[in-house]
């Protein structure tokens, strides 16, 4: 008996190991070993070092690039937890359609990113100006995506309200584990409701807090879609992200290796923010 189970075991496990190396961890080593080349992405090639990880760190455009991606991941990250959290609580309370209103803010989280990018393009491009200069509210009557300075705002509004509902379920899960007799007694005891809040459910929904914060940060980091669908990174480079920015470089630059090296560089940066933002909030759940 215990043969076949380690039978079926091994030919459950096999298969997935094989396919998860195949088309996941063998690219990504060979990407690390072609950023120590000058690899193009097709021809010839010579091995040349740090060469490439240092170029990163002189190059403007990827200095830029960073820039502008810290700016919206931090943003963005700040935006939808404190929304998410004043959704999840607004749901969580008595009042009638509840579930149903569960549901349609879940809905943005199950549409394609670069579809709902699309919409939100057509959106800020025709619809929006249109109805503003009907009104005439001139500070809305032109696309704010055509502005170097703007451009950044329609993405994190688009980004942010797609992931919003995503983190409201987390926050939703981390709501029901807490006990009504606490604020039942709380409320004898006079407290009112921000005292409540940050007394008895910020602190015992500590660890979904950390959760969300640590996920919101690293999926804005690696933004994509949103930008290709709305901005293609302009105007210019104004909103050209990291992701994109390798994407372009390394598929339609011929700058293969030199974008393994940028990879290779973000990835480790994206690590080292994950895991200190997860200490510091893990610490903080001590402490509360």
């Amino acid at each position: 008996m215990k043969k076949s189970g380690n039978k079926a075991f091994l030919i459950m496990t096999v298969p997935a190991l094989a396919l998860f190396f195949i088309f996941h961890s063998y690219p990504a080593l060979q990407g690390i070993f072609y950023s120590f080349t000058n690899y193009k992405g097709y021809g010839d090639w010579d091995l040349v070092g740090f060469k490439n990880y240092l170029n990163v760190f002189q190059d403007e455009r990827a200095l830029q690039a960073y820039g502008f991606t810290f700016k919206f991941a931090i943003i963005s990250t700040l935006l939808v937890n404190v929304f998410s959290l004043v959704v999840a609580i607004g749901l969580n309370s008595k009042i009638k359609l509840h579930k149903t209103l569960r549901a349609l803010y879940f809905l943005p989280n199950i549409l394609s990113i670069l579809i709902v990018g699309y919409i939100f393009n057509f959106i800020f491009t025709y619809f929006l100006p249109d109805i503003a200069k009907g009104l005439g509210i001139q500070a809305l009557a032109e696309n704010i995506l055509g502005s170097p300075d703007l451009a950044w705002i329609g993405i994190v509004i688009v980004a942010v309200w797609q992931a919003v509902a995503f983190n409201t379920i987390l926050y939703l899960a981390g709501l029901v584990t807490i006990p009504d007799d606490l604020y039942e007694a709380a409320s004898i005891d006079g407290a009112g409701v921000w005292r409540k809040f940050w007394s008895i459910t910020f602190p015992m929904i500590a660890a979904f807090f950390t959760i969300n914060m640590v996920l919101s940060l690293k999926n804005f980091l690696m933004v994509f879609d949103q930008i290709m669908a709305m901005t293609g990174g302009g105007p210019g480079t104004s909103t050209e992200s990291i992701s994109l920015l390798i994407f372009r470089g390394g598929f339609e630059g011929g700058e293969f290796a030199y974008q393994s090296a940028n990879a290779v560089i973000y990835f480790l940066i994206i690590v080292i923010v994950s895991v200190i933002q997860l200490r510091y909030l893990q610490r903080r759940e001590v402490e509360m």
